[in-house]
């Protein structure tokens, strides 16, 4: 069960945009419970998500409203697949990863590794590919397991590839800290975070996942880091993330905060100051080389 203020979370719809759909275009049939609040099931949810990707891309909402749940449905697929490059090395990993079979999903990400390396691989295969899984997942083709079979092996292998380093310690390194909200339960992008930072000759404090604000007042004060590095994804409903940078931004106004995550990439916050979003290899570079040049100066 979800409630508008989830809805809004998870698919970017704003609580009121979504009120005036319901009310004028009778986008969805309102459910409510026995106290008399509006809520949602899984199925409002995946139709939800596809109803954003159609408006975003130019749709009208009086269209959409005219369209069937699965016409609605298949048009955001079919969107969404278009914008994705190297569509036969999804289709390859994709059946790998229905099949279970992970020695064939290895094989074909080693394949890349070796040509492209892990960070190229990364950014061009794997994150697109996640959200080529989370588009499968609005027509129920996939399920939890199969995200969670996927991640697992990411993460096993981009541990191994962080023990496998040997970096000597850039003279200006920063202090990085690593970490996931509390509530939240998505790491691979601290993980790779971690595998980027350490290749850069950073210093790097990785605290995982869950992580309660409180204890970061701990951390902070003993090891004194000069970035803190938060993954925000859309698993967490009870988060708003502009307004847990701003509860960062104000409780360390002297730190870089750096933001990256589905839930932030693309979006836009009114951010403090000391907060920036890194949606990509290129702006990690930015600011890991900004840093480094403030250190020095």
């Amino acid at each position: 069960m979800y409630f508008i203020r989830d809805i809004e979370n998870l698919t970017g719809i704003k609580a009121y945009t979504l009120r005036v759909w319901e009310q004028r275009y009778d986008i969805l049939e309102t459910k409510r419970t026995d106290t008399n609040i509006r809520y949602y099931d899984n199925d409002d949810l995946r139709f939800l998500i596809s109803v954003g990707i159609l408006n975003s891309n130019g749709i009208k909402i009086s269209k959409i409203a005219g369209m069937t749940k699965d016409e609605v449905q298949l048009k955001a697929r079919v969107f969404s697949e278009s914008q994705i490059k190297n569509e036969g090395v999804m289709q390859s990993l994709g059946d790998a990863m229905l099949r279970f079979n992970e020695s064939e999903f290895i094989q074909i990400l080693h394949g890349f590794i070796d040509k492209s390396g892990m960070e190229s691989t990364m950014f061009d295969i794997i994150f697109p590919f996640l959200k080529h899984l989370g588009i499968l997942w609005l027509d129920g083709s996939v399920s939890i397991a199969h995200e969670h079979f996927v991640t697992n092996i990411l993460k096993h292998q981009l541990y191994s590839a962080i023990g496998n380093l040997d970096v000597l310690k850039s003279a200006n390194a920063r202090k990085y800290v690593l970490f996931v909200p509390n509530g939240e339960n998505h790491s691979l992008s601290i993980i790779f975070a971690e595998y980027m930072l350490r290749v850069r000759g950073q210093k790097v404090f990785s605290l995982g996942e869950s992580v309660p604000l409180e204890e970061l007042h701990v951390i902070v004060k003993e090891v004194k880091p000069d970035v803190l590095f938060v993954s925000i994804t859309n698993s967490n409903m009870n988060l708003i993330p502009e307004a847990y940078a701003k509860t960062l931004s104000n409780n360390w106004p002297n730190l870089n905060v750096l933001l990256t995550g589905n839930y932030v990439v693309g979006k836009k916050f009114n951010l403090p100051k000391n907060v920036n979003i890194v949606a990509d290899q290129k702006d990690f570079d930015l600011y890991v080389n900004r840093f480094e040049v403030e250190m020095r100066s």
